[in-house]
């Protein structure tokens, strides 16, 4: 099932954030051993007359949890777990990976340069063949230079055997590790966000945290409507337009979004601790932002319009199951050009 998106934005009153700032007060106490250890991490960086960014709070937040008792560590600890991703092991791994691909190549390259000198070697010995050739006066002594000439031919011979095949072992090696690296990437180089392995692990890690702290985050998927993208034939022109659609997708997100390639020109965007009304909300800017970009193909102006799936991410839904239920939305909205987006209801 999925809901229409209300084609015309309607007069919304600011929140009370909007209006004034929240006293500290109105914040509550912390009830839980997290909440009273963030507030005290907090009240010493401002203590230290240091900003409360991100790295800074991380720096205090390890530093302060290691005085503290075992018990709290272990408590904190298992609570982090949830959130860690391991990305310094997996760099570390992969960065063997690659020194173990560069030394494959570079056995490569001293096996070509080998056999490069080998051939250099035998075209030498052909020519002082040659040479010495003109100079016999007998036959008998042209068959003596003729079995001397294929028994160099016959040792060389074996020797190049020996190193292609071993050539072609490292070959194999190396293109196991090239695929193995490929398997561990995380980014799509030709669009320039996150790949397909990488948001499905996002996901399951979202609903996880999800299922533990009972926040709401979303899920959007994007692609260039179908009516768009038949508007060219040209393979290259398609593909500068998904371009486009994926640089406007990384403009529109914030810090904590992901943005990933999910395939054959859908994308994906993770919206944290975003619920649903949110996530409706960043469609329509993202509707709007993509429909007022100019995209040109030689002198015509092309309208770009997108096609928009939304989904809350819910922990009792798995990852599978929530994608497809967007990708059904996105392709309904596409098939309804009335909407900017789809809701998919579980």
């Amino acid at each position: 099932m999925a809901n229409f998106g209300d084609p015309k934005r309607s007069q919304r009153q600011k929140s009370t954030e909007e209006e004034g700032f929240i006293s500290a007060g109105s914040l509550g106490d912390p009830t839980s051993d997290l909440e009273i250890f963030a507030k005290e991490v907090l009240t010493a960086l401002i203590s230290d007359n240091l900003p409360p960014t991100p790295n800074n709070f991380s720096l205090y937040f390890d530093r302060i949890l290691e005085d503290k008792s075992e018990s709290l560590r272990r408590q904190i600890g298992s609570i982090l777990e949830l959130e860690e991703d391991n990305q310094d092991e997996k760099s570390i791994e992969l960065e063997k990976t690659l020194k173990q691909g560069f030394s494959s190549v570079k056995s490569i390259l001293q096996l070509s340069a080998t056999l490069y000198k080998n051939i250099s070697l035998m075209e030498k010995i052909l020519d002082k063949r040659r040479e010495d050739i003109k100079n016999i006066p007998s036959l008998s002594g042209a068959n003596d230079l003729i079995a001397s000439l294929g028994n160099d031919v016959g040792k060389l011979s074996g020797i190049l055997k020996k190193q292609v095949t071993h050539m072609k072992s490292i070959y194999d090696e190396t293109a196991t590790i090239v695929k193995q690296v490929e398997n561990e990437t995380i980014f799509d180089n030709q669009y320039g966000v996150y790949n397909k392995r990488y948001l499905l692990a996002k996901l399951e890690q979202e609903r996880n945290l999800i299922d533990e702290f009972k926040h709401k985050s979303s899920l959007i998927v994007v692609r260039l409507s179908k009516e768009t993208a038949n508007t060219i034939q040209s393979e290259k022109a398609q593909q500068l337009m998904v371009r486009t659609v994926a640089r406007l997708l990384l403009k529109t997100s914030r810090r904590s979004d992901i943005v990933a390639h999910y395939g054959e020109g859908i994308f994906a965007m993770v919206l944290k601790h975003t619920d649903i009304e949110s996530a409706k909300k960043a469609s329509e800017r993202l509707f709007d932002l993509v429909a007022t970009s100019n995209f040109f193909l030689a002198e015509k102006e092309i309208q770009l319009r997108i096609a928009i799936g939304v989904a809350e991410l819910q922990a009792s839904i798995g990852v599978e199951q929530t994608l497809d239920g967007t990708l059904n939305a996105m392709e309904e909205a596409d098939a309804t050009p009335a909407v900017r987006y789809m809701v998919c209801n579980p």
